[in-house]
């Protein structure tokens, strides 16, 4: 058995352990500090994130399963990120979120544990913090909502509103039908049921080897995601005991893997910010240009929205997650270790799919190619990327003319004024939304389309921008484009009325502005003024990376450990 952490403090015969052991002796037995395993249960649970409003009912069931497996098991809470909530943005609290994960790991006497997480920031951020300390860790996602239904359809979560609200907008729905679709969207609890950010976020978990198997899709009312929960409190015990920590499960096969699981389940665009601080964490080389080689030509074998038909829900019924990584078991490092002690290959070789419309075979896929692009050229010297599969065919190589919103205010100012000089080849360029711009990185980039163009039946045109969009958005959206205009990036420079080319296959994004001209225009400009100078934006502005170095601060990149050496008493 592995020397356990929490002895440091409750082995011990002298005033500090008197003192750790009576402070904690409040209703909890002697024979609770007899040298089993301190398991942390680290709970998003907020009513203010409603996708884990749902936590103190799972957290219940990995207390039960700890105590099982004769661990101790200790609840604590950390900043909750609700999504639908938060303002401006819940990416601007992520690493704040990370923070308080890593420093309640570290300060605390804990040899294990479980993250309970859901929501699409919870996810990152717990894994982020946990990476960070490197304890034995174990991922327990909230899952997934029930379907949403309207007039006997499924509706998705975040894609059918994007969907609704253009349709009401270009007066082809009423007030009273939106309302109804409203009310039938989150009919339980459970994050988003399309394959969005916080599905993606799951299933990352899942195929770097942070969950059991078959987690990342049971949906969040089902039985068996308390079973789930129950397994991981009893497993994260055993794994206290082996010694089985973080950094033996994250490793570049580890990456190499989600990244490859990510473009077969069509999964969001903010899976690389988030994959890559993870990795910054660990230690990890992971750039830009390997989610382009590894997953860009990977195909799409999961029919889910925004991609394809389905919901999370009817995705668990087809097989999940399992199902999927079995049918990419000749690209992926199937020898890769997972937190049950097995190799992801061991845990996924005989995974059985039930519904082929749902989860398409390897060698007849959705989608031949459909894995996240990554674009470079003059405007993004950084990098940027754009989702294939959620686009549009025929907007993969064009020229358009640039309608440009100097920041979020003005966009919403003028979208829809009918003088608006725009049409549907035009290109609408919306600058000062990235890390440092919004501050946070909104998910603004997939820009509602002008009325006018609503009205003439246009549902889709070329969007470009240095924010991101939610994992449950569709069309042809260019987004975390590197340098932000906020800090001089290209985009900054750029004027109504100039060229611009995209062409995807070449995986090329270029403004057609001279060399000179645009150092002209970069000798003529000026930084936005700043949010905040004072408090938490202050430090966030000043720390942020770019979007192509994952979005942590850069005191945050590399790990500590879980050493703390000296004594509070």
């Amino acid at each position: 058995m592995a020397k356990l952490r929490s002895e440091d403090w409750f082995g011990r015969s002298d005033q500090s352990g008197f003192i750790h052991r009576s402070w904690m002796k409040r209703g909890v037995p002697d024979h609770e500090f007899d040298g089993r395993p301190v398991i942390g249960i680290c709970n998003t649970w907020s009513e203010l994130t409603p996708c884990n409003a749902h936590f103190r009912e799972i957290a219940e069931s990995v207390r039960i399963g700890v105590y099982e497996a004769g661990g101790f098991p200790v609840e604590f809470p950390v900043t909750s990120l609700g999504e639908p909530i938060m303002r401006p943005t819940t990416m601007l609290f992520r690493n704040l979120a990370s923070m308080d994960v890593e420093e309640s790991l570290r300060a605390n006497p804990l040899d294990g544990v479980v993250l309970l997480t859901g929501c699409d920031k919870t996810t990152p951020a717990l894994l982020m913090g946990a990476a960070s300390v490197g304890l034995p860790t174990i991922v327990v996602p909230g899952g997934p909502m029930l379907n949403g239904k309207y007039r006997g359809t499924d509706i998705g979560s975040g894609t059918d509103v994007w969907k609704f609200t253009d349709e009401f907008r270009a007066g082809e729905m009423s007030r009273e039908e939106y309302e109804q679709a409203e009310s039938g969207m989150t009919r339980s609890a459970g994050h988003c049921m399309t394959m969005g950010t916080a599905s993606t976020m799951a299933s990352m978990a899942e195929s770097l080897g942070m969950t059991l198997p078959g987690a990342a899709a049971i949906p969040a009312p089902d039985s068996r995601r308390k079973v789930l929960a129950h397994m991981s409190g009893r497993r994260i015990v055993e794994m206290a005991k082996e010694g089985l920590d973080l950094y033996k499960i994250l490793t570049r096969d580890a990456f190499e893997n989600a990244i490859k699981v990510n473009a077969a389940i069509g999964g969001s665009t903010n899976f690389i910010v988030h994959l890559l601080a993870i990795a910054g964490r660990v230690g990890i080389d992971l750039k830009l240009e390997d989610f382009d080689a590894l997953g860009s030509r990977m195909p799409l074998l999961v029919n889910l929205m925004p991609s394809g038909q389905y919901l999370m829900e009817d995705f668990y019924y087809a097989g999940g997650l399992p199902a999927v990584i079995r049918e990419l078991k000749d690209h992926l490092h199937w020898d890769a270790l997972t937190v049950n002690g097995k190799q992801i290959g061991e845990n996924n070789a005989d995974a059985p799919c039930y519904n082929r419309d749902v989860i398409f075979p390897l060698d007849a896929p959705l989608i031949e190619e459909a894995g996240i692009a990554v674009l470079r050229g003059n405007l993004c010297p950084g990098g940027s990327i754009i989702k294939p599969s959620a686009a549009s065919a025929e907007l993969m190589k064009v020229r358009g003319r640039a309608v440009v919103f100097e920041t979020i205010e003005d966009y919403h100012e003028r979208v829809d004024d009918p003088e608006l000089d725009v049409d549907e080849t035009c290109f609408m360029v919306l600058k000062n939304v990235g890390p440092v711009g919004y501050p946070g990185m909104a998910e603004v980039g997939n820009m509602g389309l002008p009325k006018k163009m609503l009205e003439k039946g246009v549902r889709d045109m070329v969007r470009i921008s240095d924010g991101r969009m939610s994992g449950t958005a569709f069309g042809t959206v260019v987004l975390h484009v590197a340098p932000e205009a906020a800090v001089g990036g290209c985009l900054a420079l750029v004027q109504e009325g100039d060229m611009i080319e995209l062409d995807v296959q070449a995986r090329r994004l270029h403004l057609d502005v001279s060399d000179a001209e645009l150092e002209r225009r970069r000798a003529a400009w000026n930084a936005p003024q700043a949010h905040d100078t004072r408090g938490y934006v202050s430090l966030y502005t000043s720390h942020v990376l770019q979007a192509d170095q994952g979005v942590d601060f850069d005191f945050l990149v590399g790990k500590s450990g879980s050493v703390v050496k000296r004594e509070a008493h």
